[in-house]
C-alpha cells in the first residue's frame, strides 16, 4: 500500500523521493554560477532502485525522458515501478507476508520566458489498494543580475484508499502542499538556499491494516489488538537551509539542516553533510553523512493500558520516537561522445547504509512481560544505478 515509495521517501530523504546522486546538486550549482534561468537539458535516464531492510524489499525501474522545443518549452515523462515484498515486524507480528506492485506515471511541462520559469506536473500512481493523483505548479524568478532566485509552488493531491478483501471499503484523502524557496549566490564560490513548505492532509490518514495493542489479562500474550484510529486532518511545516561551497580544486562541500513540526505533535530535525570530489575529466565521487531524529505523535503508544484508551490510537513505528544515521557513497562517470544524436552519457551508482534506532517501539517477536520487550532497531541498504544520455 502506501508503504511502497513512502518507505524510500523516508529512508533516502525527507524532502525528495529519488535522491539519485549528489552530482546533480553540484551541476545545478555550476549552472547558477554561469548563467540565468535555463530549461532542463534534453536527456533520458534509466534508473534501477532497491531498498532492503527490516524485512522489506522494494525495487524496480524508472524511465525519464525530457525534450525541449524552441528554447522556451521543455516536456518530460516519467514511469516508475515499486515491487514490494514485505515481511516487516508489523506484518509478521499481526498478519502475514505479502507482495504487491506500485506503478507511477507523470508528465511535466516547463516554460521559460526571460528570467521566469513556470512548471506544471501531473502524477498518477496505482496499487492494488491505493490510488493517488497529484497536480503541481511551480514558479521561479531570477533577480539582481541572476544572483538571487525566488521560487514558489503548489500541489493538490487526490487519493483513494481501499482494502484487500473488503469490496465496500473506500476512503478519500485530499492533500495540499504550499512551498517557497530562496537561493542566493554569496560569492563566486558559495551558494545558500532556504525553503519552507506546509502540507495539509484531510481524510482517511491511517493504514486500514494496522493495529494497536493494549493490555488484556485474559489473553495468553497479556495483550490484545484493536484497529488504529487517526485524526482526520494533519498540517505540517518544514523549513530547511542549504549551503554549498565550491573549492579551488573543483570539489564542493554541501551542508543542510531541516526542521519539521506537525499538528500531531511530531517534531523532527535532520542534518546532512556532503563532499563531492571530481577526478580527472570524467569521474565524480561523493560521500554523505546524515542524521535524523523525531519525537512521537501525541496519540502514539507502544502499549495502551486498555481498549479504547483514548480518542485516537497509533502504533505505527514511523510515528514513534526514533532516530536514524546514514552514510552514502556515490560515483559518476560522465563522457562526451558522438553517437548519432547522442552527444554525452553518464553512468552513476550510489549506495546508502542506514541504521534505525527506535526509542519506544518494541520488538514483539520476543515474547516476555508486555512492555518489557526489547526496543526495535534494524539496518537498511538503499542502492541506485542509473544511465543517462544527453541529445
Amino acid at each position: 500500500m502506501v508503504v511502497t515509495s513512502r518507505i524510500i521517501s523516508r529512508i533516502t530523504s525527507r524532502i525528495t523521493r529519488t535522491q539519485l546522486i549528489t552530482v546533480a546538486a553540484l551541476l545545478f550549482f555550476f549552472s547558477l554560477l554561469s548563467q540565468a534561468a535555463v530549461l532542463p537539458e534534453d536527456r533520458a535516464d534509466a534508473l534501477y532502485h532497491r531498498y532492503e531492510g527490516g524485512g522489506v524489499v522494494i525495487d524496480g525501474p524508472s524511465i525519464l525522458v525530457r525534450k525541449s522545443f524552441k528554447d522556451t518549452i521543455s516536456v518530460s515523462a516519467n514511469y516508475y515501478v515499486d515491487n514490494v515484498s514485505s515481511a516487516s515486524i508489523d506484518v509478521v507480528t499481526t498478519a502475514s507476508a505479502y507482495t504487491e506492485k506500485r506503478t507511477e506515471g507523470s508528465i511535466g511541462v516547463d516554460y521559460l520566458r526571460d528570467k521566469t520559469t513556470l512548471s506544471m506536473n501531473y502524477t498518477n500512481s496505482t496499487e492494488n489498494d491505493y490510488r493517488a493523483s497529484t497536480a503541481s505548479f511551480n514558479f521561479s524568478q531570477d533577480f539582481f543580475g541572476d544572483l538571487t532566485t525566488v521560487s514558489a509552488g503548489y500541489s493538490q493531491g487526490w487519493d483513494v484508499v481501499t482494502k484487500r478483501g473488503d469490496a465496500n471499503f473506500s476512503k478519500q484523502v485530499k492533500r495540499r502542499q504550499y512551498r517557497m524557496g530562496l537561493s542566493q549566490i554569496i560569492t563566486r564560490n558559495s551558494l545558500i538556499g532556504m525553503t519552507w513548505e506546509t502540507i495539509s492532509d484531510e481524510g482517511f490518514l491511517n493504514n486500514p491494516y494496522r493495529s494497536v495493542r493494549y493490555l488484556d489479562p485474559t489473553s495468553s500474550l497479556g495483550y490484545a489488538y484493536q484497529s488504529e484510529l487517526y485524526p482526520g486532518t494533519r498540517t505540517s511545516d518544514a523549513f530547511a537551509v542549504r549551503g554549498m561551497y565550491y573549492l579551488s580544486y573543483r570539489a564542493a562541500i554541501k551542508a543542510e539542516a531541516r526542521i519539521f513540526v506537525d499538528t500531531w505533535g511530531v517534531e523532527a530535525k535532520n542534518f546532512e553533510l556532503t563532499y563531492t570530489h571530481p577526478l580527472k575529466k570524467s569521474w565524480i565521487f561523493d560521500i554523505k553523512l546524515r542524521h535524523y531524529q523525531q519525537t512521537k505523535a501525541d496519540f502514539y503508544n507502544d502499549l495502551f493500558t486498555r481498549i479504547d484508551a483514548q480518542n485516537f490510537l497509533a502504533r505505527d513505528k514511523e510515528l514513534s520516537t526514533y532516530s536514524d544515521d546514514s552514510i552514502s557513497f556515490g560515483v559518476s562517470f560522465d563522457k562526451e561522445v558522438e553517437w548519432g544524436p547522442v552527444d554525452r552519457f553518464s553512468l552513476n551508482f550510489a549506495v546508502d547504509y542506514i541504521q534505525f534506532d527506535y526509542k519506544d517501539f518494541r520488538d514483539l517477536r520476543v515474547q516476555t512481560t508486555p512492555g518489557q520487550e526489547p526496543l526495535y532497531n534494524f539496518d537498511a541498504i538503499v542502492t541506485r544505478m542509473f544511465f543517462s544520455i544527453w541529445y
